[in-house]
């Protein structure tokens, strides 16, 4: 069962400037539009928890995954080209992590059960593509190339039926890990 009680929070201060420089924004939880508290966001520090930030409103666009650290110009870092425009606290979650991938969207063609880990799709599963999922259990990255890398999507549990829908047309997934409380 999952557990992210309120001793497991999260916070990330935002600041306008490059080097933690300019006003800042401090987040506890979710923000579906930075904008409302500052006009651009270029460095961050992650204090406690893991986030994933967005570089459009409402949890859309390229998204990067942030661990406890300090990111001085986190858009050279991150490779994104836009500001951070929204971002989302990722609970920690204890106990298993059940996720099953399908090849084809709305749950079609191959499908396998996953519990761990997986660096490369194709190689284990003998998958092209994942076009769909249903997170059972727990928080996951999906990564559109092998070995956790490339452009990632966050999937908490609930069911995908079709990742095209989800603002990522032409994107497939080739590995996916598992967000563990050390927030890989």
């Amino acid at each position: 069962m999952s557990n992210t009680g309120m001793n497991m929070r999260g916070k990330i201060t935002f600041y306008e400037e490059k080097n933690f420089q300019g006003r800042s924004y401090e987040c506890m939880n979710d923000c579906s539009d930075m904008t409302s508290n500052l006009s651009r966001c270029q460095s961050c520090r992650v204090e406690s928890g893991c986030f994933m930030v967005y570089d459009r409103s409402n949890y859309m666009g390229n998204q990067c995954f942030m661990k406890r650290g300090e990111y001085s110009d986190y858009m050279s870092m991150m490779g994104m080209r836009d500001c951070i425009k929204s971002c989302r606290m990722i609970p920690m979650h204890r106990g298993q992590f059940r996720m099953k991938i399908y090849e084809k969207e709305n749950f079609g063609g191959q499908s396998h059960e996953m519990m761990e880990d997986c660096d490369n799709v194709m190689d284990r599963y003998r998958m092209n593509e994942c076009q769909s999922c249903n997170v059972m259990d727990g928080h996951w990255l999906m990564y559109e190339q092998p070995q956790f890398r490339g452009k990632m999507m966050y999937m908490r549990p609930g069911e995908y039926r079709n990742f095209m829908d989800m603002g990522m047309s032409g994107q497939r997934f080739m590995s996916m890990r598992r967000i563990t409380d050390s927030c890989n």
